[in-house]
């Protein structure tokens, strides 16, 4: 039986992280990261702190032991603050984390994983490549074996954190001639290792979010810096954007029930011809469509997070998740921006920013189109 009531953990983590976030990230703060481009890793070592990177690890790597529908309501609550806080909590949590878990070894777990969830490390994904996104079998960048490791040539692009990073979890072509998803292997790549330069990409928006083009020119890896088995590569890194598409679409949908309460706000405050834009029913009834989004979006996550909790095979609830909560958070955007018209334009308004930062979340980490394609594969 599935019960989505709260424990007293839950909600008294829940608690923590509305305190945190009302000192650390209020709404002038959260327009100044935007503005001037200020990432959050500065949050990082307090949100250690606060236990909220180690939710889901074991306590013999200083986790919480915590399952995923406690992470997945956390992240659903820090994304009503602010998407970024959420979203680099994603990133240690299934491109660090979840990565060591699912394919590391045990020495790679007890190196890494006390210092991914004390916020003392980052791991960026480094997957996509210019011919290689949607299509993530098409990677071409490739490591040669050479005495005691390997040389990694290529190029990466659109790679969050991967300045800031201490490691890039990067994929890579091991088998000479290999096509499609055989021959990849995953190599854990120190930030810093010589032949790795990186370019700032300009952005719509997301812009505590910087990403990056990284060149690869002949970067030694040591033997013992491939993560899981060689030539399993493929099959390792779709297991890491399972759990990074289901707290997306967690943060996606805290941040979409934050754009329904200031569309709402909006409409009782605002007066038009003598009476609130609320008591026109073509803005009701917007509303009202509006937050059915955001609650159908709701339970597909909560439905994820018991799933994944339970051990559950959940490819296509994973996709669809993805897919609903992204799709809702364009759509309360969009509706939001309509509502709140010249006030929303604003460059001072949170609705322009969530407005130009939902634009990437139906393509970003798996395009719904992918992931639509994924869910008919498993009817």
């Amino acid at each position: 039986m599935i019960d989505f009531s709260l424990t007293d953990d839950q909600l008294q983590m829940m608690e923590a992280v509305d305190r945190y976030l009302s000192h650390r990230l209020p709404p002038s703060e959260v327009l100044r990261r935007d503005a001037t481009h200020t990432p959050p890793y500065d949050l990082l070592p307090e949100l250690g702190d606060l236990g909220i990177l180690g939710i889901p690890f074991n306590p013999e790597h200083g986790g919480l032991g915590e399952n995923w529908m406690t992470l997945a309501l956390v992240q659903e609550r820090m994304a009503r603050h602010a998407y970024f806080a959420a979203s680099i909590v994603s990133r240690v949590v299934a491109f660090g984390g979840m990565s060591l878990m699912t394919y590391g070894s045990e020495e790679q777990r007890a190196k890494y994983l006390p210092e991914l969830i004390g916020g003392r490390a980052l791991f960026a994904l480094a997957l996509s490549e210019p011919q290689a996104g949607s299509d993530a079998t098409g990677i071409t960048t490739r490591a040669e074996r050479v005495d005691g490791g390997w040389h990694i040539i290529g190029r990466k692009t659109w790679i969050s954190d991967a300045d800031r990073a201490t490691h890039l979890v990067l994929p890579a072509r091991t088998e000479k001639g290999a096509t499609g998803s055989r021959g990849v292997s995953v190599f854990l790549v120190p930030r810093h290792s010589a032949g790795i330069n990186m370019t700032t990409l300009n952005k719509v928006g997301n812009h505590c979010m910087p990403s990056y083009d990284v060149g690869l020119d002949d970067v030694f890896v040591s033997d013992d810096a491939m993560l899981g088995t060689e030539g399993d590569g493929f099959k390792h890194i779709l297991s890491t954007l399972h759990f990074s598409r289901s707290s997306m679409a967690a943060a996606a949908t805290g941040c979409a029930q934050s754009v329904v309460e200031m569309a709402l706000a909006h409409a009782k405050e605002r007066i038009q011809f003598g009476k609130p834009l609320f008591a026109n029913q073509v803005i009701r009834h917007r509303l009202a469509d509006m937050q059915m989004r955001v609650d159908q979006s709701r339970l597909s996550v909560y439905h994820l997070a018991w799933m994944l909790s339970e051990g559950m095979d959940c490819k296509r609830q994973a996709a669809q998740a993805k897919i609903i909560a992204t799709e809702t958070l364009q759509f309360v955007t969009d509706h939001g921006m309509q509502i709140l018209a010249s006030a929303g334009y604003s460059m001072d308004s949170p609705m322009q920013r969530i407005w130009r930062d939902a634009r990437l979340y139906s393509y970003g980490e798996g395009s719904n189109e992918i992931q639509r394609e994924l869910v008919s594969r498993e009817l």
